[in-house]
């Protein structure tokens, strides 16, 4: 797997990790949570500073390796066509001004997302990070910082999976169970 789409995945799976309704805390009683602005509520300064934010945290950047790879995965789906290379590579280059309009799409609907999710003062306060120089080296390394963290998830899985293994047999061989 390449390190880009380890980061996306990852990036993915972390997402999905966090928002998980399983891995939510229980919500106290009391004192409520401030409300999310509501939909009406997202003014355009908002959303601007929302977009900022999107842009500025590197989140985008992940949309920039999804669509080649759809490209290449139409590429693969032909390969037992190989007449059509030549004019499937135009086609597909000629879309790219298409393209960018859909990855725009999707920065737009995230920008929303994120303006759905945080007041302004908030993303006035996560936008002043990113322009800081500890948020510009924040973005900076986080590729570098994914790809550290995909290496390393794959070896604790790996080895937590060794090991539970080992310890499961070495219980279920204590109540006279013998596993492969």
């Amino acid at each position: 797997m390449s390190p880009r789409r380890s980061r996306v995945l990852l990036a993915g799976l972390l997402a999905a990790t966090l928002s998980s309704p399983a891995l939510a805390q229980p919500k106290p009683a009391a004192p409520a949570a401030p409300a999310a602005p509501q939909q009406s509520a997202v003014t355009p300064s908002h959303l601007a500073l929302a977009k900022e934010v999107m842009l500025s945290s590197g989140i985008a950047r992940s949309f920039d390796s999804i669509l080649p790879a759809f490209g290449e995965q139409i590429k693969q789906a032909a390969v037992t066509r190989p007449e059509l290379t030549k004019d499937l590579a135009e086609v597909i280059e000629k879309m790219q001004p298409e393209l960018e309009l859909q990855k725009q799409r999707i920065i737009d609907t995230a920008s929303r997302i994120y303006a759905n999710k945080l007041t302004e003062a908030e993303l006035r306060d996560i936008a002043t990070f990113f322009r800081s120089p500890s948020g510009k080296r924040y973005v900076e390394t986080q590729p570098q910082v994914l790809d550290d963290m995909v290496q390393a998830m794959q070896t604790w899985t790996q080895e937590v999976s060794e090991y539970m293994m080992v310890r499961v047999r070495a219980e279920m061989g204590k109540r006279g169970h013998q596993l492969q």
